[in-house]
């Protein structure tokens, strides 16, 4: 069986729930397609979560790689274009805080998802859930790992990968006060079509 890995993140900065460790562990061990999902959660740092990536991709050996991230105040489901070769930003949980540096100092300046995000947005949309292409990651954690996961796609044919930013969850959303929420189970069901839908392009 083919295997699709999906990584979240745990809580960070003044964000005390993350929904992405839920979807992630809702879809740990579910079959879409043909393929067998797994799913990771990474640490919120910049260097142990890159190599916590790289140790996954080495022990699941995935088709496929698509990686979720909370952004806390969008309202949509947000498939991102591109990552970019920059560390910049809030402290990490360790609170190194990068600024203006490289993620690989000979790499790239940035590479485009080879996930079909229009698919994408269009099944999710056509299902009733707002969403639309994101066109930055950021330069924090989310593009970090963006950006790590296509490097290693460039470098494997055949091999997909990509981002998705969510909407916070209710309980996170209450909790923080000034951000809108989706309910746990219509985040999981946005997420999978996008599996479903990535599933499709690369076995057509």
């Amino acid at each position: 069986m083919t295997k699709i890995l999906v990584t979240g993140f745990e809580p960070f900065l003044d964000y005390k729930i993350n929904p992405t460790m839920q979807i992630v562990e809702e879809l740990n061990g579910k079959k879409i397609d043909c393929y067998d999902i797994v799913g990771r959660i990474l640490s919120v740092d910049f260097q142990q979560s890159a190599e916590q990536l790289k140790q996954h991709i080495e022990e699941v050996k995935p088709q496929i790689i698509i990686s979720l991230g909370l952004a806390g105040g969008r309202f949509k489901v947000t498939p991102e274009r591109i990552a970019i070769n920059v560390k910049d930003g809030e402290p990490d949980n360790n609170g190194y805080t990068p600024v203006d540096e490289r993620i690989h100092e000979e790499g790239a300046d940035a590479y485009l998802t080879n996930l079909p995000i229009r698919s994408m947005v269009n099944r999710l949309q056509a299902e009733g859930y707002p969403a639309e292409i994101s066109n930055t990651a950021g330069t924090y954690l989310c593009n970090n790992i963006m950006y790590e996961g296509l490097a290693y796609a460039q470098q494997h044919e055949g091999v997909r990968a990509g981002f998705i930013h969510i909407p916070a969850s209710f309980e996170l959303a209450i909790q923080h006060g000034k951000i809108p929420g989706w309910s746990i189970r219509d985040l999981v069901a946005a997420v999978q079509l996008c599996i479903e839908e990535t599933a499709r392009a690369t076995n057509h």
